[in-house]
């Protein structure tokens, strides 16, 4: 592994943008460590374990979630790179197959190391529940670790609909961006002044839509000069007046309990928070790119972007089989936000970590680029693919793996799912995105 990172460090070509890459790094890597941290796992007095959030608990620390939500940083990231990588398609493809070529050489490595992730869970779930096994930590086990999938499904769509927008983008550059903030902000209108129901899961459209929006504009040079000083005065303010004047709730992660998230589905000061981490991170850019010039660092960044979908798969799996020691052992757990939970933190963390490596070492080879041929294929199957990959990944997402034989569903928008079925739609998906793709060659 060593050589070859060394390797792959020495032949990086001078015209690389090496701090997106750190940027997809740390941002997979901040939703990690808040996911450890946020998790408040208590226990019930009949035995039962339940699992809260610290920020709960401690209201004044959801603050920080105006640092720690980075996800908007990664679509950014990820409007960058689809659209380096869909017009170098286009300039070899024919016109035919490049859809299809498109979402298979973006997606092939997302849906390898998920499938395994589901597979491996869904058989888990299955087994355990037809021996009547389960109980305390592992139902919730079963509920939780598919949570960070809506993720997952977001990327897919944005993937999708990326030769759309990108064409937008060439004919109208900032106007197709601005375009995209009104209509979020016109679904906040309806949804808070107006009461329309079912109008605000539009914003799952139009608000990560527009900060994969910002992502083609730094692809073209345009996030130069004042522009990002501008996106994050004007990201934060915004973001600041919403929550102080409207209906707008202070965290920028999902609450238990609240009337109004801000992230299910996405609002205005959602967007506006995106729009100052964008801002923000791109003001660092150039300090950043000094310190990726040297070899140790682009090494660092190179092997952790090689692990760090496979990471922020099962981080979630190695902090709850961390608990679950902890309550086999009959190590009392503190009650969260207590001065002994805080002072627990730190090796809570550390074993995190340390279940976290073997479950990537085991798991890490599925992360592993695609083949360099480049095959293409039927556009509409791609679509059809890419559509039930998201529908699967985004129901699977909310129902979990618990209760697999009692037919539990979840609400997707307006539909209610199951996990078999979402199992399937999500694997049949990835099943067409993969095998569609392969029916034309094309010549490099």
């Amino acid at each position: 592994m060593g050589s070859s990172v060394r390797e792959l460090a020495e032949a990086t070509p001078v015209t690389r943008d090496r701090y997106v890459d750190l940027l997809r790094v740390v941002s997979l890597g901040t939703v990690v460590l808040g996911h450890w941290l946020m998790a408040a796992v208590t226990v019930r007095p009949d035995g039962g374990a339940e699992v809260g959030n610290l920020l709960a608990v401690v209201p004044e620390l959801q603050l920080l979630t105006w640092l720690l939500q980075i996800m908007p940083v990664f679509f950014f990231v990820g409007g960058f790179s689809h659209a380096l990588s869909y017009r170098s398609l286009r300039r070899r493809t024919p016109s035919e197959a490049l859809y299809s070529a498109f979402v298979r050489a973006r997606l092939r490595r997302l849906l390898r190391p998920t499938a395994v992730f589901v597979a491996v869970w869904g058989v888990a779930a299955l087994v355990l529940q037809l021996a009547g096994a389960g109980g305390g930590l592992m139902d919730v086990a079963f509920r939780l670790v598919t949570q960070p999938l809506w993720f997952i499904g977001i990327y897919l769509a944005m993937v999708a609909f990326t030769p759309l927008m990108l064409r937008l983008h060439e004919r109208y550059g900032w106007g197709a961006f601005g375009a995209l903030v009104a209509a979020a902000a016109a679904v906040d209108v309806l949804r808070f002044a107006l009461g329309v129901p079912f109008v605000q899961f539009l914003n799952f459209a139009f608000v990560w839509l527009a900060v994969h929006q910002l992502g083609f504009l730094r692809a073209d040079g345009r996030l130069r000069l004042r522009a990002p000083a501008v996106l994050a005065v004007a990201g934060l303010a915004g973001a600041a007046a919403l929550v102080a004047l409207g209906p707008y709730p202070l965290s920028m992660v999902g609450m238990p309990g609240e009337k109004v998230s801000n992230m299910a589905p996405p609002t205005l000061a959602l967007l506006c928070h995106g729009l100052w981490l964008v801002g923000a991170v791109e003001l660092l850019r150039t300090p950043a790119a000094g310190l990726l010039e040297r070899p140790k660092a682009w090494r660092a960044v190179i092997t952790a972007n090689g692990i760090a979908m496979t990471a922020f798969l099962w981080h979630l799996t190695a902090m709850l089989g961390v608990y679950g020691a902890l309550l086999a052992l009959d190590i009392p757990l503190p009650e969260p936000a207590s001065a002994a939970w805080w002072l627990q933190t730190p090796l809570r963390l550390a074993a995190a970590v340390a279940l976290t490596v073997p479950l990537v070492a085991a798991f890490r080879t599925f992360e592993r680029p695609a083949p360099s041929d480049r095959p293409g294929g039927s556009g509409p199957m791609a679509a059809l693919g890419i559509t039930l990959c998201l529908l699967g990944v985004l129901g699977l997402s909310m129902t979990g793996f618990a209760d697999l034989l009692e037919g539990h569903t979840a609400t997707l928008i307006a539909v209610d799912i199951t996990a078999p079925a979402a199992v399937a739609m999500a694997l049949g998906g990835g099943v067409l995105v993969e095998g569609g793709a392969r029916t034309v060659r094309v010549e490099a």
